[in-house]
């Protein structure tokens, strides 16, 4: 069965000489890895195209007994290459795919949330809204898709105690702003440094919690020492 769908490249790796694996997430079928064969050969432009970050529209023979996807044609949707060009957006926008990556289950589709995603990579190409608000605003929306939407008047979960998410100057309007799925809700003109560290610890406190996995997130640490805006990385 041929499928059409649009997707977003979260990883991309050897699989052989001339072949790639690309782990992709799909609006209408969930995550799904293809294997990308000839990206090596001088005429083929399959490795740009399965890099992480790409938003592809892509047609492939669905075969439910097959661990890898077979790609029929694939075409680049929208080119979102401004976002490499700043370090906090590319560092910021890698971890969200890696998020993405080791939250989600194979062929579970998650379309509202791959819809979020492509509105939080847009806004980190054009640069017009703040990278650390995008990035809150996408865990709030990846626990929401999960199941697990922050409840700001509860900061307790069994077995363990999170941050207080009132406990910031502005903490608790922040959220409130992030938890409300409108991105273009997200104008706010300057964050405290209290305020940073109480969102970034409550959010990420969160995800430890709920979601399996998340305490091997490699790109992590640099992450938020960037989103605590940590002098002696910035300088580096």
């Amino acid at each position: 069965m041929l499928i059409n769908t649009p997707v977003i490249v979260l990883k991309s790796f050897n699989y052989n000489d001339n072949s790639i694996i690309a782990r992709s997430f799909s609006k209408d079928r969930g995550k799904i890895s293809f294997i990308v064969k000839g990206v090596y050969s001088k005429k083929s432009s399959k490795f740009a195209q399965f890099q992480p970050l790409n938003y592809l529209d892509v047609i492939y023979r669905h075969n439910p007994k097959r661990d890898l996807q077979i790609l029929h044609k694939v075409n680049f949707k929208e080119s979102w290459t401004k976002i490499t060009t700043e370090l906090t957006s590319i560092t910021l926008a890698m971890t969200i795919l890696e998020l993405t990556d080791k939250s989600l289950s194979f062929e579970d589709p998650h379309p509202n949330l791959f819809k979020i995603l492509v509105k939080v990579l847009r806004a980190y190409n054009n640069k017009d809204l703040d990278p650390n608000l995008l990035f809150w605003f996408y865990e709030c929306s990846l626990l929401k898709d999960l199941g697990f939407r922050p409840s700001l008047e509860n900061d307790h979960l069994m077995g363990m105690k999170v941050i207080d998410p009132n406990s910031g100057i502005k903490s608790n309007q922040i959220l409130s702003k992030l938890l409300t799925e409108d991105i273009s809700n997200l104008t706010i003109q300057k964050i405290e440094p209290k305020d940073r560290k109480v969102i970034s610890d409550y959010l990420w406190g969160l995800m430890l919690y709920h979601v399996e996995g998340m305490e091997n997130i490699k790109s992590m640490n640099v992450t938020r020492d960037i989103m605590m805006g940590i002098k002696s990385f910035k300088n580096k």
